[in-house]
């Protein structure tokens, strides 16, 4: 047989299970207490890359090992029986799913090779040109086992039996031009059809003089997925009891309503309902109607947000090496010749590239390559866009009008991005214009944008609104300007939203430009800051209040101005970090400033925090605060509990002295509390002493928590649950918290096994678990971990992947077997020992173990009676024979699960048979 032409049928005549057949070999192995010695070692990266072949000293052995069939199978390290596996398979280190791979051998006694197949190619992503008729044809043949060095030159597979996975080494300039962490699309799983259920409820109840009031929420995020679409509802519903002369009442709202699909031709997703815009370009804005916009999520990981494009020229097979902030953040090797990385990940606002290209004679030359980022820039080459058109949704106006928007974006350059967009309405129209630049000064984006509006009854308005952003990473200095931005509209500028309600407002008779100072909320006149009691004020701010609301007439922005700055002050100065924004209007005086500074460090090992802001509250008052804050760790193991103390004072002068007692505990960290005691003085600090105590739980099945505390004259109670529900082909499955894609996990008989991906997340006993959060478009690891299931429950494989589309309910199956662990005591009808090292196989002529020392035979059947059959070679003639086993019932107690049971018997009718030959014809 020629190499790499090995036959099937050879693997087709025995598909063990290889995982079972090398447990079941070692156990057998250490029972019987056998020696051997290494004949051939490897250390260090040798032990890694080669196998490893020992002789056993079969003197060693009971009788001297003169009852001792062949060992050779077990002399040779990695020995891989022939057979079918589902592998992960990997491409010069990076993933590319899991997918079934046969292996096949020359003969029984050599170890099995994979085969190479035009779909597993496929997967990887390799498509090899100019191929030998031969090869071509061996490739089209099922029969033929093909390997994968005549397919692709210098090319070489390993496998890890250990782990089920398939290494390829494949020469870089054999790869197709296809950027980190691509999956085709026609792998991405469109999931089942299912039904979802997100909720979260909380109650809250207070008692101060003499009244009680209760106010309560419920969030639900319902969902149900028919093929490729994803209907979805937000909703929430709040309720209040009645107090102090205020009536009980509850308020449905519909947040958003919508059909949605994704469209990967196009790269976008199409949706049908109530939703919002992106804001990417326009300011976001609630539509009932239709969207098709871009996905970025259907782009490589490495393609995604900005990064620029790396062109070099390399003399030789060079390395070349990218850092950023001292950091390596790629490193590759590049054929003599120009050469393009265009793949990088983005890595946040940036900090300039250093490139180092290193010859093969030692030589190496760097060049820089400034990297900034605004959100408007992309890579070059990508483009998005988004059409939007239906009606405006604004709870605030009554007359909603119909509008249409229409955006593009195209990375021109590694310097320049361009973008525009347009939206109209009745009576409202606006265009904008921008570009983005990319300097080793950072990053700037300016774009202008000319409205007109159209007010009944008034003047018609037009003006211009002008806005700059500006980011940069200085990582000598340790400093991130991460955004700041600036933004100038001249008086007859309105931006859609405005324009909306000024239109309205004119419609209704009412004032449509707010004038002289920010007015607060009012209820009848009366400001609702002088009208309700604090814990009113509080029920208010989590009801519906709307219709009490009078509108003060519509704000007509001039300047407005936001910073994100963080500093780094040395290796032991901690940090500074400062969140700001300052707006004015063209029609009242006075300007809108919102501020945090703050300053962290630590002592050792605790930590504390200095920190100022300005926050301005529903009910139109502003309010300068001042914190310190400082956390000690209470021991060094995982579950130790953190103190932390917290002094604030407010800006009319009352402070507040706040100690805080709280950590975690349970496996995963499922249980979670907290104890505070708070004394306040000065009227906004809140007189008094007051005490707290918390507790929550994270489950497999929800989230819970609780609270409750009391003070001087008032005493208040919470209670909360979140989590998910989802109904799938397999049942009803509880599950914490969804995300906006999810993975039902299936792993029959596994109950109580941990998922690894998912924190706190177990196999219920119907044998599902809930994956609340998995990323779309890419390959997800989803782990189970083993530890604690029983013997009687074999899993074929503890890790997959999968790469499911936006929204999807993907199922995630592992194959596993439930039988009983039994250990039998056997041997021939004359009562001679069964040799060592024979072969036990099934009713199904599976493989399922060996014959220890003295006879002893470790197996894990399926049923409580059943024949096992073992077979050897005696002086080169095939022996069998077969045993009948019957099992002690086990009834319902569960507490027998796992345990290994003891029995005798005996392997009745040995036969001699002609040696059947192994050549696979």
């Amino acid at each position: 047989m020629k190499p790499g032409r090995a036959s099937a049928t050879l693997a087709g005549r025995r598909q063990p299970v290889a995982r079972r057949r090398l447990l079941s070999a070692l156990v057998g192995l250490a029972l019987c207490g056998w020696g051997g010695h290494v004949a051939a070692t490897a250390t260090g990266a040798d032990a890694g890359a080669s196998a490893v072949d020992a002789s056993f000293d079969r003197s060693l052995l009971s009788g001297a090992g003169q009852n001792t069939t062949d060992l050779s199978r077990f002399e040779r390290g990695d020995f891989i029986p022939a057979g079918s596996y589902s592998v992960d398979i990997f491409l010069n280190g990076g993933a590319f799913g899991r997918t079934d791979v046969r292996f096949a051998a020359a003969s029984a006694e050599a170890s099995a090779t994979p085969c190479v197949t035009p779909a597993l190619l496929d997967r990887l992503g390799l498509h090899p040109d100019k191929l030998s008729a031969r090869v071509s044809a061996d490739l089209a043949d099922d029969r033929v086992c093909v390997d994968i060095a005549s397919v692709i030159p210098g090319a070489s597979m390993s496998f890890a039996m250990s782990d089920l996975r398939l290494d390829t080494s494949v020469p870089q300039a054999y790869l197709g031009q296809q950027a980190r962490g691509y999956v085709d699309p026609k792998y991405w799983d469109a999931g089942v059809n299912a039904g979802l259920l997100n909720y979260n409820f909380n109650s809250y109840r207070t008692r101060s003089g003499g009244l009680t009031q209760t106010s309560s929420y419920l969030g639900l995020n319902a969902g149900l997925n028919l093929g490729d679409w994803h209907l979805r509802h937000n909703s929430s519903l709040n309720w209040q009891s009645g107090a102090g002369g205020v009536r009980s009442g509850h308020h449905w709202q519909n947040i958003a309503t919508y059909a949605q699909r994704d469209l990967p031709r196009l790269r976008a997703q199409l949706t049908l309902g109530d939703t919002w815009t992106s804001g990417e370009i326009f300011d976001s804005f609630g539509l009932r109607g239709v969207q098709l916009v871009t996905d970025d999520r259907m782009l490589p990981q490495s393609l995604r947000g900005y990064a620029p494009t790396v062109r070099g020229v390399a003399d030789s097979n060079a390395k070349v090496t990218v850092r950023q902030n001292g950091m390596v953040i790629y490193q590759t090797t590049v054929a003599p010749g120009p050469f393009a990385i265009d793949d990088l990940y983005a890595t946040g606002y940036g900090g300039d590239l250093e490139v180092s290209v290193a010859e093969a004679n030692g030589r190496v030359h760097t060049f820089s390559v400034p990297y900034a980022s605004v959100p408007q820039l992309l890579r070059p080459g990508v483009m998005r866009f988004g059409v939007a058109a239906g009606q405006l949704r604004d709870e605030t106006i009554e007359h909603k009008p119909d509008v249409v928007q229409v955006t593009v974006q195209r990375g021109l350059s590694n310097l320049l991005t361009g973008y525009a967009g347009a939206v109209g309405s009745q009576g409202y129209g606006a265009l904008l214009l921008g570009s983005a630049l990319n300097t080793r000064y950072g990053a700037f984006a300016m774009d202008v944008t000319t409205a007109r509006t159209r007010i009944p009854g008034l003047d018609t308005l037009s003006g211009q609104s002008v806005r700059l952003s500006y980011s940069k990473t200085l990582a000598p200095t340790g400093t991130s300007l991460s955004v700041a931005a600036y933004r100038y509209s001249t008086s007859g500028y309105l931006a859609l939203g405005d324009a909306a309600r000024a239109r309205d407002y004119a419609r209704r008779g009412l004032p449509v430009f707010a004038a002289g100072p920010a007015q607060p909320l009012t209820i009848n006149g009366v400001p609702v800051s002088d009208l309700l009691t604090p814990a009113q004020q509080a029920a208010l701010a989590g009801g519906d209040y709307r219709d009490f609301l009078v509108p003060n007439g519509v704000d007509r922005q001039r300047n407005s101005f936001s910073l994100t700055l963080s500093q780094r002050l040395g290796a032991r100065g901690g940090s500074l970090y400062v969140n700001g924004s300052a707006r004015d209007y063209w029609n009242r005086s006075g300007t809108d400033t919102q501020f945090q500074v703050g300053y962290n460090n630590s002592i050792g090992r605790a930590n504390y925090n200095l920190s100022a802001s300005r926050e301005r509250d529903l009910f139109g008052r502003s309010d300068n605060r001042y914190m310190l804050n400082l956390t000690i760790p209470l021991g060094s193991n995982q579950h130790a509990p953190n103190l932390t103390g917290t002094l604030t004072r407010d800006g009319s002068g009352g402070m507040q002295e706040q100690a805080t007692l709280g950590g975690t505990a349970g496996v995963d960290d499922r249980f979670n509390y907290g104890v505070t005691a708070t004394h306040g003085s000065g009227q906004a600090g809140g007189a008094g002493s007051t005490g707290n105590v918390n507790a929550g739980y994270r489950g497999s099945y929800a989230q819970l928590n609780a609270g409750f505390g009391a003070g001087s004259g008032y005493s208040q109670a919470s209670l909360g649950a979140t989590g998910g529900i989802v109904a799938h082909p397999g049942g009803v499955t509880f599950g914490q918290p969804l995300g906006d894609t999810v993975a039902i996990v299936q792993a029959p008989d596994a109950a109580g096994a941990r998922i690894g991906s998912a924190a706190g997340v177990r196999i219920d006993h119907a044998g599902y678990a809930l994956v609340p959060y998995v990323t779309p478009y890419i390959l997800n690891t989803v782990s189970i971990d083993p530890t604690g299931l029983p013997l009687d429950v074999q899993l074929d494989s503890t890790s997959t992947e999968v790469a499911p589309r936006a929204g999807a309910v993907v199922m995630v199956k592992f194959k596993s077997e439930s039988g009983r662990f039994v250990l039998i005591q056997t041997h021939l009808a004359d009562g001679r020992t069964l040799p060592f090292g024979a072969e036990v196989e099934d009713e199904k002529g599976q493989a399922i173990g060996v014959v220890g020392q003295a006879g002893r035979i470790m197996v894990r059947v399926l049923n409580e009676t059943g024949r096992l059959s073992v077979q050897w070679q005696d002086q080169d003639v095939a022996q069998t024979c077969s045993l009948l086993y019957r099992l002690k019932p086990r009834g319902k107690d569960k507490r027998k699960a796992g345990a290994i049971e003891q029995i005798e018997a005996t392997c009745q009718q040995p036969r001699a048979t002609a040696q059947v030959a192994r050549s696979g014809t």
